[in-house]
């Protein structure tokens, strides 16, 4: 099973937070834990099974946690693991060092570092996504990760952000992936994680080039998907944000069997096919839609669209949503 649901609501108030400390004591390395609500924590987790990597989603109130130097020797299971902060603030003290972390940052831990957390957050939403992983899977010396134990890394931008977005896609759409998946889903979030890390350590040439080459596609995808409506991101304009030839990007691309610009011109297209379903933009021009995501001419648009999904715009916006979701698979581009 790749996927847990696990809730402390299925037992009375005063036995949750045992519950929990049993659960996560499982799932994650052991830690002793406290919270202010200890006699009513009410908390949720999803656990995302990828066999050597660990992602999981957490929810609680309050909860104070410390790996002690004794928890260490009587079992270590040599693992990384990273923080990103969904909901609230937490507080990393690491080597008599206070961190505060708040939404959007990333932090990575050592499970053979003595470290304390203290984290508030809204019940009400994932308080954060962890990952775990061998220290020897990730492609990096070990010395040079120690620098950036505690430290806080933006996942609002940059690799930080672009890894950030995987990691809630990856909670988001759990229950969509099945045991072919796992080796994909591992590969990436370890060369995404292990190109934040290089980033920062201004590390990135000690990467494999697989992983710089992953590294690089996100990177591209994230420049992309945020220029999507500037009719002027050419092929060369996004190989020249990246300081690579053209020829490079045409390669990278290449290995998925697409081309830049089919690639950019497929984008647009979904994006416009999403407004076009969405009955809130029903009286939004249709020209005014494609030239939201970069298509300038409406004839040019409306035959790429016929192309991409086999009817013109207007009749694909007149469609039953049931159609509309029948549709959106037709692309081959």
């Amino acid at each position: 099973m790749l996927v847990t649901e696990f809730s402390t609501d299925a037992v009375a108030a005063s036995e949750r937070f045992a519950l929990w400390e049993e659960a996560t004591g499982q799932s994650h390395m052991r830690n002793r834990l406290r919270s202010n609500d200890h006699d009513d924590f009410r908390s949720r987790m999803r656990g995302l099974d990828l066999r050597e990597v660990q992602v999981a989603a957490l929810a609680y109130p309050h909860l104070e946690i410390t790996r002690t130097a004794k928890l260490i020797r009587q079992s270590d299971p040599e693992v990384y693991q990273v923080n990103y902060f969904l909901s609230g603030q937490g507080l990393v003290s690491l080597d008599r060092r206070d961190v505060t972390l708040g939404i959007g940052d990333l932090v990575v831990m050592d499970s053979s570092r003595p470290y304390r957390g203290d984290v508030h957050a809204d019940l009400g939403r994932w308080s954060h996504v962890t990952v775990q992983c061998p220290r020897g899977l990730l492609p990096l010396p070990e010395k040079s990760v120690q620098r950036l134990l505690g430290v806080p890394i933006s996942g609002r931008q940059g690799m930080g952000g672009v890894f950030a977005r995987w990691l809630t896609d990856l909670n988001a759409r759990a229950h969509d992936f099945t045991p072919a998946d796992i080796p994909t889903l591992t590969s990436v979030t370890l060369d995404l994680l292990a190109s934040v890390i290089a980033r920062c350590l201004e590390a990135e040439e000690s990467l494999t080039p697989e992983a710089r080459r992953t590294a690089l596609r996100a990177r591209v995808n994230a420049f992309v998907e945020q220029h999507l409506a500037d009719p002027d991101m050419t092929p060369q304009a996004i190989a020249d944000a990246h300081h690579i030839s053209l020829r490079h990007l045409q390669q990278l691309l290449a290995e998925d069997g697409t081309s830049p610009a089919a690639w950019v011109r497929r984008r647009r297209l979904e994006r416009c096919r999403l407004d076009l379903a969405n009955p809130r933009l029903n009286t939004r021009p249709i020209q005014a839609i494609a030239e939201r995501w970069g298509f300038t001419n409406p004839a040019h648009f409306s035959r790429l669209f016929r192309t991409a999904y086999g009817i013109p715009p207007r009749d694909y916006r007149n469609l039953p949503p049931k159609d509309c979701a029948n549709r959106q698979h037709l692309y081959a581009g």
